[in-house]
């Protein structure tokens, strides 16, 4: 048989397709449409809106229970969307005298306390003299915190928050103008010696750290500028004693015409002369710094007046160390002129001296300098008598003294301006040239009002305070927190100063101030109240 005439092999016949391989193929399928439908049915249930914070940290209600989905609290307990149960304070408008919205002292009726304080007038004097002082911060009218209240569902709910709170109370507050300052000495009570006359330093008395008085000797120069003024001096006492005692014996004869007048005219102008030259050679002497006695060596032999004036200037204690065979009458004493502390000395026995350079400094230190460079927008609070605390490098207390002098210079370097105080320093612990930090004190206040720093909260315009509900531990209490406007003070020690705003007694929110204010701000930007009221 040809292979046209063979029969031909036919194809296997299609299996019969498979009921679960036909379901696994489209389960991603329907999968994915029902989550699409089940977010569908989420967000129409739920206005397409996500959990609030408080919802977040808020305590767990049961299904059944209504629920204010705005505030996060049973519905039946809102305050916000049932005013009744806790009716917003009365609107009693802007305190232009405290510069906030409400003000607890003119409307004691706000603090959130058992009842009312009583503001004495005391107080409010108080308070003007603190808001005289100087400029403080000051709020905008319109503050968007104002007025706003924050509830919680429990007290568990505000501790889970992370809410802590703490009194407002009373504390000593210095408000002060701070200042970089420097001890300098006393410039009234600081002598700069140098040797009046050039010479050779022929003894050297004090050294550093010797306590002098006024009129003892440092140091002996041997200068003989000296020398040369006592010989003038001696000189015109000679010639006085020869004139006086000329014109003393032509008197009688000029009397009796035995002699011209002329002759007697002449005798007195040449005493006058001479009487002249006597005082310009003891002018010499006292721009040395010595004194001489010109009467009393009138009086004295030739002799004796150069004797005595051979040391002139010279204690008789230092006389008796000296040996008067060979001591000079060149010897020219330096002489403290104030009673203190020889600080500097620049003097070594032998040298040549000027009469310009200082070879001793004496200081008075029982009294010192503090200069303080103020910045020039805080000088306007300065006055002279003002109380000024110094804590110096080194000590562990303040140095207190007062202001005396206030520049009318503005430092071009610096745009400081430099103010003084005197600093008692009996004890000698104070040296000059120490740094440290002067605080100039504007008001020492012991019945300040102060807050925690971490209770005060700024939103852009307004110093804010969350204060407490006085009703939140009363067992059908709202646990709420009201927003107060402050009139922020200084800080000092962790607290800020309420200058008004606040009462001594209520309880403010330290820890998670900042949640709430960041709550309540974003509560703003909402739809309203979705609680059905």
């Amino acid at each position: 048989m040809s292979d046209a005439t063979l029969p031909q092999p036919q194809p296997p016949a299609p299996a019969a397709a498979s009921p679960l391989r036909w379901l696994l193929s489209i389960a991603p399928t329907v999968a994915a449409v029902v989550a699409i439908g089940l977010v569908g049915y989420w967000g129409h249930s739920t206005d397409w809106r996500m959990p609030s914070f408080d919802e977040l940290v808020g305590a767990s209600v049961e299904a059944e229970t209504p629920w204010c989905e705005e505030h996060n609290v049973p519905a039946a307990e809102c305050v916000e969307c049932q005013a009744s149960l806790l009716p917003n304070a009365e609107t009693y408008g802007w305190c232009d005298e405290h510069g906030l919205e409400p003000c607890p002292l003119c409307h004691p009726e706000v603090v959130q306390i058992e009842s009312p304080p009583v503001i004495a007038t005391q107080e409010l004097e108080r308070v003007a003299a603190v808001l005289d002082l100087r400029e403080r911060a000051e709020n905008v009218v319109g503050c968007p915190l104002n007025a706003q209240r924050v509830q919680f569902a429990s007290v568990e709910a505000v501790d889970k928050a992370g809410i802590d709170v703490d009194l407002v109370q009373r504390r000593a507050l210095v408000e002060a103008v701070e200042a970089n300052g420097e001890i300098t000495y006393d410039q009234t009570h600081l002598a700069r010696l140098a040797s009046r006359a050039a010479g050779s330093l022929w003894r050297v008395e004090k050294s550093l750290g010797d306590r002098v008085s006024p009129g003892d000797v440092l140091a002996l120069v041997d200068a003989a500028a000296v020398g040369r003024a006592k010989a003038e001096l001696l000189d015109a006492l000679a010639d006085v004693d020869y004139q006086q005692q000329t014109v003393d014996r032509l008197r009688p004869l000029a009397e009796e015409q035995i002699i011209p007048g002329a002759r007697m005219l002449e005798s007195e102008t040449a005493l006058q002369q001479a009487e002249i030259k006597l005082r310009q050679a003891q002018q010499s002497l006292v721009n040395l710094g010595l004194a001489p006695p010109v009467e009393e060596l009138a009086r004295l032999s030739p002799a004796q007046r150069a004797e005595r004036l051979r040391l002139l200037g010279l204690s008789d204690e230092l006389k008796a160390t000296l040996d008067p065979e060979s001591t000079t009458s060149n010897l020219l004493p330096i002489v403290s002129p104030i009673e203190g502390e020889v600080i500097r000395r620049d003097a070594v026995a032998g040298e040549v001296v000027g009469a310009q350079a200082p070879l001793f400094q004496v200081a008075d230190t029982r009294e010192m300098w503090l200069v303080l460079s103020v910045p020039t927008e805080e000088s306007a609070y300065l006055m002279r008598g003002q109380e000024v605390r110094f804590q110096a490098e080194g000590l562990r207390t303040p140095i207190v003294g007062r202001l005396d002098w206030i520049s009318t210079d503005i430092d071009p370097h610096t745009r400081t301006v430099s103010a003084r105080a005197v600093l008692e320093n009996p004890r000698g612990e104070l040296r000059s040239e120490t740094f440290g930090k002067g605080r100039v004190l504007l008001r020492d206040d012991p019945e300040a009002i102060v807050v925690p720093e971490s209770a005060v909260q700024w939103d852009g315009s307004c110093y804010v305070v969350f204060v407490r509900d006085r009703d939140y531990f009363k067992p059908d209490g709202p646990k709420v927190f009201h927003t107060r406007p402050i009139r922020r003070g200084v800080s000092q020690g962790g607290f800020t100063e309420a200058i008004a705003g606040v009462w001594p007694g209520e309880v403010v929110v330290t820890e998670g101030s900042g949640v709430l204010r960041s709550q309540i701000l974003k509560n703003n930007l909402g739809a309203g109240c979705t609680c059905g009221h």
